[in-house]
């Protein structure tokens, strides 16, 4: 079945797929409502969410949250999350809401435009989201592109970052390392030990080093790899198209990939994974989502 486009913004978003009591704002009690459990993101400022019960408190609801209605009777959030809390917060017992019908791909995609338009998503949980509909939806990099209203080399950049190990995803995750650093420490992944690779962004923090003096250590780190490794019988291949193919893999997995070649053409391919249920992951991406069904 072919997806909708979906890249009109959250507005459009919104109002398709509507029930018949979905015209108006309903009320519902919080207590009927609960949140996505896959929703993308998982990190609420408190300090802000305290601020907007207080401003609940003071005002009530102004907008509504949109919600869907479940099997079981209760209400999954689409969009408002953080208005959610803070009305639990603020002491509220009911909240205004809009119900929409959508389905799990349409409510994946709203939850993450809502959140990369209203909420301000970190990098990682970004890239966590274009992972999820991309592996649970079977969204190219195109088809994430236009739904979400970016360029197609803005989505594949972020999802490039998810091949750096947790301990860094946790620091981009808690603002104490830049977009743009984490980036710039890409090319080391497969280049050094990942205790070096968290040692080298604490230094990056704790010496308050630019993006561009960032890559100036990278260079000189891997610079340092090329003088002291000894000649492989295998070495990464050096062609631009090799090179292109390996930041593409790279970005459509969500991990690196590195190609190595020989003299007679024969290579083989290093996947990064990070777990063993990234491990699963992996293998489902490679071999498909049924190859553990028939595992013993």
């Amino acid at each position: 079945m072919a997806k909708k486009g979906l890249g009109r913004g959250l507005d459009a978003l919104l109002a398709e797929n509507t029930t018949e009591n979905a015209d108006g704002i309903t009320v519902l009690r919080i207590s009927d409502i609960e949140p996505n459990l896959k929703q993308v993101r998982k990190s609420f400022d408190a300090e802000s969410l305290a601020e907007l019960a207080e401003s609940i408190k003071e005002h009530g609801l102004i907008q509504p949250i949109v919600v869907r209605r479940l099997q079981n009777g209760f209400y999954q959030i689409i969009a408002g999350e953080r208005r959610w809390r803070a009305s639990k917060l603020a002491g509220l017992t009911e909240i205004p809401v809009i119900i929409r019908d959508f389905d799990d791909i349409s409510s994946s995609l709203v939850a993450l435009v809502e959140n990369l338009q209203r909420e301000n998503l970190n990098p990682v949980e970004e890239a966590y989201g274009y992972k999820s509909l991309m592996e649970n939806h079977g969204f190219t990099q195109d088809e994430v592109s236009q739904r979400v209203g970016k360029s197609r080399p803005a989505v594949a950049n972020v999802l490039r970052i998810l091949s750096l190990p947790e301990g860094i995803l946790v620091l981009v995750k808690e603002n104490r390392l830049s977009f743009g650093h984490a980036r710039t420490l890409i090319p080391l992944v497969n280049e050094v030990s990942e205790k070096e690779l968290m040692e080298i962004a604490e230094r990056v923090i704790k010496s308050g080093l630019s993006v561009r003096e960032t890559e100036f250590l990278v260079k000189n780190r891997l610079d340092k790899n090329k003088k002291s490794a000894p000649v492989p019988a295998l070495s990464p291949v050096k062609s631009e198209y090799y090179r292109h193919l390996e930041s593409d893999a790279s970005a459509r997995l969500g991990r690196r990939m590195s190609i190595y070649e020989n003299k007679d053409g024969k290579g083989y391919v290093r996947l990064a994974y990070s777990s063993p249920k990234d491990l699963e992951n992996l293998v489902k991406a490679l071999c498909g989502e049924d190859f553990f069904d028939n595992a013993d």
